[in-house]
Parts: structure tokens; sequence; C-alpha cells
């Protein structure tokens, strides 16, 4: 026997006390797909099961989910949360314009509580589209102060965050080496709930600089975020001095893509690395169409909001997936009677 409550109150939900959602549109993101008329029980922090009608312990809390969908928390793989602050600017910008804006005059004059007021924003935002583990790729914390206040914002909503530890107005090489910097990683140890990347671009160069930075993750567990294939800033020859260093393996996340050669692609494919794409912010900036339909051999990739909105990325990426499908089609020559 269960409880019965269509409409439990926030004190029902008792730590070790058993619920179940019933009647939901269920998608479950594998075999059995789409579920209608499901139930999904949680025990503790584990889904016990999902199916129909299911039997449940003696005094599970019941939650009447009829008419809603139950699915799987969504992956943010690419947020620059701090800018969430000033996120309706730049709507229709190029790619120039974006960093001046940003690097250049405003992202400069960013205290510690501004990154904590637009990591707190964003970190809600997420949550309350369905998100539940997002990445912030977080490019402007110059000071170990800078972190804390990015991590101080994401133990106050109930998600799954990753900080993206990145500064900008540095080179990376330098301060990963910095004491401070060291110092702040060797007392922040990764939890379920909040990891921890290192965040740094790798521009055209002739003696790869970087190749400190990816040491120092690779000494100390970290994975890589990096922008690649971005128009103009970090292209083939960052790829090409990556692979010959032995940086490219599957801890390593490369955001965008958009302009990478195939080989660079079979690069990224071949060690096991994941793309992320965020598809509105690259058509929006002049970047080009999103890497998916350049890279079909890559089996990772994750969709991005990268500034915009989840769902929105999501139909963007679907519309270019077909449209990528059928523009042979829509090439071929037509006959007389093909009108």
């Amino acid at each position: 026997m269960s409880i019965n409550a269509a409409a439990p109150h926030p004190e029902d939900f008792v730590t070790g006390r058993p619920f179940v959602f019933r009647n939901a549109i269920v998608i479950t993101v594998d075999t059995p797909g789409v579920l209608e008329n499901a139930d999904v029980l949680v025990v503790g922090e584990t889904i016990e099961a999902v199916g129909t009608k299911l039997q449940v312990p003696e005094g599970t809390l019941e939650i009447d989910a009829s008419g809603g969908i139950l699915m799987p928390g969504m992956i943010d793989t690419h947020r620059h949360m701090w800018q969430t602050a000033l996120r309706g600017y730049g709507g229709d910008w190029a790619l120039s314009q974006y960093f001046v804006f940003y690097y250049l005059q405003h992202g400069e004059v960013f205290r510690p509580e501004d990154i904590y007021a637009g990591n707190l924003l964003s970190a809600l935002e997420s949550v309350d589209t369905g998100v539940t583990t997002t990445l912030d790729w977080s490019h402007a914390l110059r000071t170990p102060e800078y972190a804390d206040a990015a991590m101080k914002a994401f133990e106050e909503i109930p998600g799954r965050f990753v900080l993206g530890y990145g500064n900008y107005l540095g080179a990376p090489w330098e301060w990963t080496a910095a004491p401070e910097f060291r110092s702040w990683v060797a007392s922040h140890s990764p939890t379920d709930m909040h990891g921890l990347q290192i965040a740094f671009d790798v521009p055209d160069s002739e003696n790869f600089p970087e190749k400190a930075a990816f040491e120092f993750a690779r000494e100390n567990g970290l994975r890589v975020t990096t922008h690649a294939g971005v128009w103009g800033a970090t292209t083939d020859n960052a790829i090409d001095h990556m692979y010959s260093g032995g940086f490219m393996t599957d801890q390593v996340c490369y955001v965008h893509g958009t302009t990478l050669s195939r080989e660079s692609y079979q690069k990224i494919a071949a060690t096991g690395g994941t793309v992320s794409v965020a598809t509105e912010s690259e058509q929006s900036a002049g970047q080009g169409y999103p890497s998916t339909w350049q890279a079909p051999q890559v089996r990772h990739f994750g969709v991005v909001v990268d500034g915009h909105e989840r769902l929105v990325e999501r139909r963007l990426l679907l519309r270019h997936a077909r449209d990528a499908q059928r523009r042979p089609l829509a090439r071929a020559p037509r006959g007389p009677s093909q009108g």
C-alpha cells in the first residue's frame, strides 16, 4: 500500500521516504522510448523502477503526474554563466563584436560579486528549463576569489554544476602555473554535484605554449574544455599541435568546431574526444553550420545554450540536421516532368 497524495506539500518530502510519480508520459531516452501512463519510483537517490502500475513500499509518497512529461535531466556542456547578467546584449553581433564587448570592455570591470550574481541567475535558469547538469565555461576568473564566487552560486541551487576554470586575461600556461591557482585546485576536490575542469583555448602559434596547461590538467586528473574550430581564432593548426603532443584524448571537449577540416574531426573521433555544439550562437556570430553534419564519425556531441534558450538550440540543430540530409536532393537535376 502507499499514501495517496495527489498534491503533496513540501513537508511531505522527508529524507529517506520513497516517492513515486504516477501516470506520466515517461521519456526514458533508451530502448523503451516513450511510455504512456507510466510510473517512476525513487528510493533515496536511486530511480528504483520505471513501468506501469508499480508496486511501491509502504509509506511511499505519491505524486499525480497525469498529463506531464517526465524525462532525465538535460546536460548543457558549455555555458558562460557569468555573462548572464548581460544576456540581453549581442543577439545580432558578429564574433568580433562579442570579443570587444566582453573581453575588452565590460568583462574587465566584473567583480567577484558580479560573477556570483551571473552564475546564480544562470544556475536557476538551468534548473528551471530542465537542465540538471551544466558546465560553466568560466573564463573570467582572474583570481581564486572569482572562482570562490562562482562556486558559491552553485551551492545555492539544487543542480549539478561543473566549473570550467579559465582566465581570458592571462595566458593558460601562466595562470595554471601560478601558486595561488594551484593551491585553489588542491583545496577543491571535485564531488558528484560540483565538478572541476580547466577551460582555455589554443590559438595559432608555432611553439604551442599551451602544452604546459595540458600537462597540468593531466597531472591533476582534470578534463579540458577548449574552443576549437572558431573562425579566425582557433584552427586546424591547434588540433595538429594537440595531436602531435599526445593531448587529444577522451578527456578533452572541443567546443563549436564549425571550421575544422575533416582530418581534424577524424582526429577527435579517433582519440575519443567530444564536441559541444551551440547552433544559434555559431550561426548568429558567423562561425558557420553546426559541426554535427560535418563530423558524423564523432560519437558524442553535446547541445549547449551558450547564452540562448535550451529548446531553441535543439530545434535549430534538428532543423539543420534535416537540411544537411535533404540538401543533395534539392540540388539534384530535375527533368521536365518534375516541374
